[in-house]
């Protein structure tokens, strides 16, 4: 697999990743049903617990403390996020409406996206533990800080809920990042669904710069009108600052880095960011029930050295990773500890893949990369040469 030159050495590598968990998270309830819709048709025996649950987060919480990456972590305690912190990115009338239902014992948000008994308090923990993550970096406690965190977040706009996710978690972080004097932070985003929330929160400032690697799904209703598409490249200050990668399904841990090293480095070498978010989803995973983009151990474990060498290039080894999707309740653990092996710029691969069998074609998605890389040069100003 093809890597990237972005600056890192293996003496200047962190030697501990700090994350941030509470297990309060575990309480926010999804139910079970017909995939995500929460309903009964009737004639099933079983019905499966919404992709969204809590064993996909027990797990990854098991395999970091129990697997070979263990003696690499320190755990650190979360929080609940207070009320007025949740309006650096989100409207006042949203948060009340959260509010309001959750005092009436729940609503259904949108499509799959189901505020039950428990879920705001689980969501307020998910927001504030991913600003006390922020905060260890910004007040130099650590390097690397990764939010553990569910209900999930990237979908969550400023008036809005879509897509599981109540408040965006990511969003939250950069408003606090910017606010503490941070001139230019950039998200990267890989889960396989558009990051459209943080996207829409910052689609006006030429502070974030906004990066989605994603299946290309398009828009998927009312909670969710961005497409995803190359097109969407932000207004006023912002235009030229959100940059949208739709890849092909399937497209694998070789267009994966492909895509890396032809549009994600030489765009953020361009933006000179001093903070740098990783939002990462293993839905993006082979065999993941809610993507089909591919992407093995071996993937991550590129995509994390690579946002290693990105970090200690531009943001002094800041790095914070936020999680977002992942829904194979084994392989998105093992992903995830691929990622922070990756992240940890390890020599060599501690953990074993059990699936990574599935044969790659990249000549697509490298042809759909090419085309992205030629209409960003004309339309995206980090790109303009003239």
């Amino acid at each position: 697999m093809a890597t990237t030159d972005t600056g890192s050495s293996q003496s200047s590598s962190p030697n501990k990743i700090d994350v941030f968990w509470h297990e309060g998270m575990l309480n926010h309830d999804t139910g079970k049903g017909v995939f995500d819709t929460g309903m009964d048709p009737g004639f099933l025996e079983v019905l499966e617990k919404h992709p969204e649950n809590s064993d996909r987060v027990k797990n990854m919480v098991s395999i970091l403390k129990k697997g070979p990456i263990s003696p690499h972590i320190s755990w650190n305690h979360g929080r609940p996020a207070l009320i007025t912190e949740l309006h650096s990115f989100h409207t006042p009338e949203y948060i009340n409406e959260l509010v309001e239902a959750d005092k009436e014992g729940g609503k259904i948000l949108c499509a799959g996206t189901f505020l039950n008994p428990g879920s705001w308090d689980a969501a307020l923990l998910a927001a504030g533990t991913t600003l006390s993550s922020m905060k260890h970096l910004l007040d130099g406690h650590g390097n690397v800080a990764y939010a553990l965190v569910r209900p999930p977040g990237h979908h969550a706009q400023p008036s809005q809920a879509d897509g599981y996710c109540f408040l965006n978690n990511a969003g939250l972080a950069v408003r606090l990042a910017l606010d503490s004097g941070c001139k230019k932070v950039v998200v990267i985003d890989i889960d396989v669904h558009y990051g459209n929330g943080t996207a829409e929160g910052f689609y006006s400032s030429n502070k974030v710069f906004t990066i989605s690697l994603h299946m290309n799904h398009g828009s998927w209703g009312p909670s969710h009108p961005q497409s995803g598409s190359i097109d969407e490249l932000g207004e006023g200050e912002g235009y030229g600052y959100n940059l949208n990668i739709p890849l092909p399904n399937g497209t694998g841990d070789n267009g994966y880095v492909y895509a890396f090293n032809e549009l994600v480095v030489p765009s953020i070498h361009k933006f000179e960011p001093d903070m740098i978010v990783l939002v990462i989803g293993q839905d993006s995973s082979a065999f993941d029930p809610n993507g089909r983009q591919c992407l093995t151990m071996e993937g991550y474990r590129e995509i994390g050295r690579i946002v290693h060498g990105l970090a200690m290039r531009h943001s002094d080894g800041r790095l914070l990773i936020v999680q977002e999707g992942g829904y194979h309740v084994t392989y998105s653990a093992y992903c995830l500890h691929a990622t922070l092996e990756g992240v940890l710029n390890l020599p060599l691969p501690i953990l074993e893949d059990h699936v990574a069998y599935y044969p790659e074609d990249e000549t697509f998605s490298v042809k759909v990369i090419e085309a992205i890389k030629d209409y960003v040069k004309d339309k995206m100003p980090l790109w303009r040469t003239d």
